[in-house]
């Protein structure tokens, strides 16, 4: 599933060939995604500018004069720039066609995507309740000590919960768990402040690194150019469960957290 790197990526990607052009034509090859896309998806944007491509979560936007387009790469969708006259692939189910003669295409074999239309997208249902951007100044380690108080959720659990700060998935979990120490198994609650401190910086020292290199290189995911990612070589613990520790030399273990993969080093993390 593309992550928050992998849909920083692709802001970034398809921002300069987006950015100041004019809708031209909204073809809708298949509207049933995750949730359906909206029939007068292409009454409301033909003809309009597409002021700023942004980034909430895992979410991106479209911003027009009238309003937004919120998409989602779903578990296996991705948005590619195309400059020819290439034929629209069995799962390029949305395509925008700019007036600089480039479209914007959403190819998404499972459809767990979505491709929604908003007047107002920050008091969206989808947005209003996520926590703060990873990046941001709102994001450190006062602030998830200050939320964990009374957890008894352990620790990956509950940095991977929207609620508490967006973008950290399974794959980032694992990787600023092990640079911070942290067991991830270990109740929320019991976490002092100080390492909080060092889970917030591991948590923001990994995602910028993948979005530098371009976002972890997942099976179904390319990004706007159609290149993969690159990060998948610098993971230190993720996919490695009984290799051995970079650090220390102890076999890493794998285990199961809410059905998904959990590495991590024994001594190492605590």
């Amino acid at each position: 599933m593309p992550e928050l790197p992998e849909v920083e990526t692709t802001r970034q990607g398809i921002a300069p060939h987006c950015e100041g052009q004019t809708i031209r034509q909204v073809v809708v090859r298949n509207p049933r995604l995750r949730w359906p896309v909206p029939d007068d998806l292409p009454q409301q944007l033909e003809g309009q500018t597409i002021r700023t491509v942004e980034r909430r979560a895992k979410y991106l936007f479209l911003h027009l004069d009238t309003g937004s387009v919120i998409v989602h790469l779903g578990m296996s969708g991705s948005l590619r720039v195309i400059t020819d006259d290439s034929a629209p692939m069995r799962h390029d189910h949305v395509e925008i066609f700019l007036d600089n003669h480039r479209s914007l295409r959403f190819n998404d074999p499972r459809r767990f995507g979505c491709w929604l239309w908003t007047t107002d997208w920050s008091q969206h249902p989808l947005i209003s309740q996520l926590g703060p951007e990873p990046l941001s100044d709102d994001f450190n380690g006062a602030w998830l000590f200050r939320l964990s108080r009374q957890k008894q959720t352990p620790i990956k659990s509950f940095i991977m919960d929207n609620h508490v700060v967006v973008g950290v998935g399974n794959i980032y979990a694992n990787e600023a768990l092990f640079k911070a120490g942290i067991h991830p198994k270990r109740k929320a609650g019991r976490i002092s402040l100080d390492r909080y401190h060092r889970l917030a910086d591991a948590i923001r020292e990994t995602l910028q690194a993948a979005i530098l290199m371009g976002g972890t290189t997942l099976r179904d995911f390319v990004n706007s150019e159609g290149k993969p990612g690159y990060f998948a070589q610098s993971l230190l613990v993720y996919g490695k469960g009984g290799t051995l520790c970079p650090d220390c030399n102890t076999s890493l273990k794998d285990i199961r957290m809410n059905n998904r993969s959990t590495v991590y080093c024994p001594r190492c993390q605590r």
